[in-house]
């Protein structure tokens, strides 16, 4: 990782210092026990060794004196390691956890600032492979990293520093071939970092395509097409395969050659310390001890192979997880200031819309060009024409979701944008074709249009979408659970929650967006009654196909990939015999 991005990763553990202060604590106490019983094993065997040679200064019953007073302290010192290893065990995990979730409570609150072009051009099962797998092994890295390099770091130290004390010689030699073991691992880092990102990608593409299959299960099994879906399935899964082989193969190669070195580095200590026993220069005791001092430095360095490919996962989880929390926020405009309740008067002044100004997908072309448009407040207007011309895009720009490429847009005469988006979004309900309703009850639901609402606001709002009467024959009411998206509703019922949380909103503005047109024609009937109440006093707009919803508006306008063709009420335009007429009578003939 580079320093900017290992500096971001040390701030989320600013939190819990004083927790991880404790955790390295226990972790260079564990080190230190760790180096303790190579020089009690020493004392013991050279101790019997001059027992048996006769130049001992102890005496039988001394030694075995001796020899249990230091496994009574080693015991007292195990007892000790063992606490100090539960406490890195449970809160080492737990300052891990913890962090995760300030990274996740940090990722969720920025993906609610992000313009909608990164949703549309990010699959969800990406960004969920993004909030959920990645940070968890985040976390794991959060957690072990830290502990295991101070620990390897201590023992490495001690173990060296006890060795030269040992046989200096012999150290020197073993030590010598440690930039061996530096350069391998090194060398695998580039390709294993490689590995792991490939990896990951393929995980959170293949995240996307399950969840994009289960979401559309009901198209899947409509149109039969149950092994087009196996077959794309298979093939971003065996890509997924083909990924991890990879991984596994670099992980492979680098475990069995520093496995591989590591042996050499022990047969190299066996060897020279037989040599230097054989020539009297070091004791039976020193020997055995520098045999496991050996062990005491091989061990952090599994410790750091293991922790090798943690850090490749981790790293690379971070670095997605930045990659996320770099993308462009939505943001106001430098100077702009909250409104209150505005009057709705809407003007459109030389509009332009370009899709590649969005970095989105859509036409490569301006599909709204020098739109000139004036609602007063309190009007209804009616969008029509073709699809493709733009009409629910240029809905999407009065509250901002998209930007505009040229001119401005005004309400009551103020630019949108001198407008905090919060406050200009507070002005304007939209009720469109594809209902979205959340995971939750009904209640929960409504409630989107005003989280401060009272039941009896939420009641009120249900009976003026006609839709209480039927919340209350249900067996848990206002508390019955709707399902993913709404399944358990029918179409009709979840349009009518819809408008039940636009009338709780209350907007001056209001957006209907084919609101029916997903609808069947009894169905519309009904709901169209609710929508008429809804617009009520309002600044409506509304697009739809179906022109028998829009004859009583006030103004009529049809676009086309030229702009605004033509303009009046429904009379007016069916007097003008033009595109309306056209499309008025071709669906009356139609129906």
């Amino acid at each position: 990782m580079k320093f900017s991005t290992i500096r971001r990763f040390i701030r989320y553990y600013r939190p819990h210092m004083k927790l991880f202060s404790l955790d390295m604590l226990c972790a260079l106490v564990v080190s230190i026990i760790d180096l303790v019983y190579p020089s009690v094993a020493e004392k013991i065997i050279d101790s019997c060794e001059g027992l048996a040679a006769g130049t001992g200064t102890l005496t039988a019953e001394g030694i075995l004196r001796t020899i249990l007073l230091l496994g009574a302290l080693l015991l007292v010192i195990y007892i000790v390691k063992m606490g100090c290893n539960m406490f890195i065990a449970y809160w080492g995990h737990v300052i891990g956890t913890r962090m995760q979730g300030h990274m996740r409570h940090d990722v969720f609150h920025h993906l609610q600032t992000l313009p909608l072009k990164y949703y549309d051009n990010t699959e969800t099962g990406t960004i969920m492979s993004k909030v959920y797998n990645d940070l968890f092994d985040v976390s794991e890295l959060a957690h072990h990293a830290p502990e295991n390099f101070f620990l390897a770091g201590i023992m490495m130290i001690g173990s060296f520093v006890i060795l030269v004390q040992k046989c200096w010689q012999l150290t020197l030699i073993i030590f010598l071939f440690v930039p061996i073991i530096v350069a391998f691992a090194l060398f695998m880092r580039k390709r294993m970092h490689e590995a792991f990102s490939s990896c990951r990608k393929k995980t959170g593409e293949m995240n996307a395509d399950v969840q994009n299959s289960v979401s559309g299960i009901r198209v899947t099994r409509a149109y039969t097409s149950r092994d087009h879906e196996l077959d794309k399935f298979d093939r971003i899964n065996g890509e997924f395969v083909a990924a991890s082989s990879y991984r596994y193969k670099s992980m492979g190669q680098f475990h069995s050659g520093m496995t591989f070195l590591m042996d050499l580095l022990y047969l190299m200590a066996l060897v020279g310390g037989g040599i230097f026993l054989y020539r009297g220069a070091i004791t039976i005791g020193a020997f055995t001890a520098f045999l496991l001092y050996i062990n005491s430095f091989l061990k952090p360095i599994n410790m750091l192979v293991a922790l090798f490919e943690q850090v490749q996962e981790g790293a690379t989880g971070f670095e997605r997880f930045l990659g996320l929390m770099d993308e462009p926020e939505e943001k106001d405009d430098p100077g702009a200031v909250a409104v209150d309740k505005v009057e709705g008067t809407i003007a459109f002044e030389h509009v332009s819309f370009d899709y590649r100004d969005q970095e989105t997908i859509g036409d490569d072309k301006l599909l709204i060009h020098d739109l000139n448009i004036e609602i007063p407040a309190g009007k209804t207007v009616a969008l029509v024409g073709p699809s493709g011309g733009g009409k629910t895009t240029l809905c999407h720009l009065i509250p901002r979701f998209y930007e505009i490429s040229d001119g401005r847009i005004l309400i009551d005469g103020q630019d949108i944008r001198s407008m905090t988006r919060d406050s200009l979004r507070a002005n304007i309900g939209i009720v469109a074709q594809d209902v979205f309703l959340f995971n939750g009850t009904i209640r929960e639901n409504i409630a989107y249009g005003n989280f401060n609402a009272s039941q009896q606001e939420i009641e009120e709002a249900a009976r003026r979408a006609n839709i209480h009467d039927h919340i209350m024959s249900l067996p848990e009411g206002y508390d019955t659970n709707v399902g993913e998206r709404g399944v358990r509703l029918s179409g009709g019922q979840k349009q009518r929650i819809s408008i039940a949380r636009a009338f709780l909103k209350n907007p001056p503005i209001l957006i209907l967006d084919e609101a029916t047109s997903a609808l069947d024609n009894a169905t519309e009937m009904q709901i169209q009654a609710s929508l008429e109440e809804l617009g009520r006093g309002r600044t409506e707009i509304v697009v739809a196909h179906r022109l028998s919803t829009v004859k009583k508006a006030d103004e009529i306008i049809v676009i086309d990939e030229r702009g605004v063709a033509e303009r009046g009420t429904h009379e007016e335009l069916m007097e003008q015999d033009g595109i309306y007429a056209g499309l008025y009578r071709y669906q009356f003939r139609e129906a």
